[in-house]
């Protein structure tokens, strides 16, 4: 009768809970003395009760008869299945009394409490490193065996973990699942949408010890430190050049590969630099958004009009290590350190040809190809360089420039200035090889090679 009035007459000494039946109490004190008679034949193992060794044995024989309505997955075990149910239903009655969270099952809830208690059961026996699961730890040991267990099947690139793979597969789907609430732009993962909503908040965390920059990700403030060490991890194995960034290599190897990845939709002119691209463009649309305040000289890029603030200020903050001459240009630098070590880096792969500068091989490039792109607007004359074409419509403009300082003699060639100079100085730089005779024009020297030939005057 106790079975319909819900008495429960027997009860646990030790901890207190009642049972209906005397045999559950005894039953029930195996709990507390630890005694389980009932054993696996197969594996050992031992039990309290003989209803969970034959739900055990299905570990065994593979039985599951608990099967889900619903979807047709089977288990072994109708607590097993009462739990995936909630997968159909929702329910999540395990609710966490910290933040509210709620979860399937209690296993999760318990694993979730690490959040808030900072606990981190499993050590990395190698590093000591710790983690909150056993799951991130498994994935943690295969950076030290190096184990990459997931492919994909697309590239067959490998990777150590399937959410590293997951977020590698956007890069072929094009998948960008998280966006930004405040400007709409989307990103394939959710740490990058936290670093841009610093963007939107201002928000820079990380602060350089030395000069106080800051900045919104801490690998550009480790990236900004290399400006004050001066440390250069990243080599060129072709020309052994070093920079500080792992991009500012890649973006130099396109110089030994001559690849151009990028393309101007309206000209088809190609880029080493997707930035590049983008100065390029105000090209055709004639843009030029910075202005120097001292003399009104627009320019498209930022970067053009601090340089070209140099020219009022006179500052050269670039010296020479070698001879100490000053520069205003980072560049210039580079390409005068070479007139010391003889490098010329830049390879003409029809003749051979090096240069110092790789503007110079653009140039010289024109030599094969036959193109003339600076056209004379007056005579229609066409010309491989900038410099050429300025100093041709000094032709029709009567411009002379160029004055002797000793003289006040005008010209409008360089060249003309400099053949002129040697008449101050006597200089004679061209000798006959044949007879010793010096001269101060080339001109004077074809004109004495007759005497050796014989050519009529």
């Amino acid at each position: 009768m106790s079975v319909h009035t819900g008495q429960k007459p027997f009860a646990c000494e030790l901890c207190g809970q009642r049972f209906i039946r005397k045999y559950h109490l005894g039953t029930h004190m195996r709990v507390h003395t630890g005694e389980k008679p009932f054993t696996c034949e197969l594996c050992g193992q031992r039990f309290i009760r003989k209803d969970i060794l034959g739900i055990h044995m299905r570990v065994h024989t593979g039985q599951k008869p608990c099967a889900c309505e619903l979807c047709g997955q089977r288990f072994s075990q109708k607590i097993t299945l009462n739990r995936h149910m909630r997968v159909h239903t929702g329910q999540k009655p395990f609710v966490c009394e910290l933040c509210e969270k709620r979860f399937r099952v209690k296993s999760s809830l318990n694993i979730h409490m690490r959040v808030h208690t900072g606990q981190k059961p499993f050590a990395c026996e190698l590093c000591e490193k710790r983690f909150s699961l056993k799951s991130s730890l498994n994935c943690h040991m295969r950076v030290h065996t190096g184990q990459k267990p997931c492919a994909c099947e697309l590239c067959g690139q490998r990777y150590s973990d399937k959410s590293s793979l997951n977020c590698h597969m956007r890069v072929h789907t094009g998948q960008k699942p998280f966006a930004c609430e405040l400007c709409g732009q989307r990103f394939s993962r959710k740490t990058h949408l936290t670093t841009h909503m610093k963007l939107h908040t201002g928000e820079k965390p990380f602060a350089c010890e030395l000069c106080g920059q800051r900045f919104t990700q801490k690998g550009n403030l480790d990236t900004h430190m290399r400006v004050h060490t001066g440390e250069r991890h990243f080599a060129c194995e072709l020309c052994g050049q070093r920079f500080s960034r792992k991009t500012h290599l890649n973006t130099h190897m396109t110089v030994h590969t001559g690849q151009k990845l990028f393309v101007c939709e309206l000209c088809g002119k190609r880029f080493t630099r997707k930035g590049h691209v983008d100065t390029h463009m105000t090209v055709h649309t004639g843009q030029k958004p910075f202005a120097c305040k001292l003399c009104g000289q627009r320019f498209t890029r930022k970067g053009h009009l601090d340089r070209h603030m140099r020219v009022h200020t006179g500052q050269k903050p670039f010296a020479c290590e070698l001879c100490g001459q000053q520069f205003s240009h980072k560049t210039s630098l580079n390409s005068h350190v070479r007139v010391h070590t003889g490098q010329k880096p830049f390879v003409c792969e029809l003749c051979g040809k090096r240069f110092t500068r790789k503007g110079h091989l653009d140039t010289h490039m024109r030599v094969h190809t036959g193109q003339k792109p600076f056209a004379c607007e007056l005579c229609g004359q066409r010309f491989t360089q900038k410099g050429n074409l300025d100093t041709h419509v000094r032709v029709h403009t009567g411009q002379k420039s160029l004055a002797c300082e000793l003289c006040g003699q005008r010209f409008s060639h360089k060249t003309s200035l400099d053949t002129h100079i040697r008449v101050h100085t006597g200089q004679k730089s061209f000798a006959c090889g044949l007879c010793g005779q010096r001269f101060s024009h080339t001109t004077t020297l074809n004109r004495h090679m007759r005497v050796h030939t014989g050519q009529n005057k």
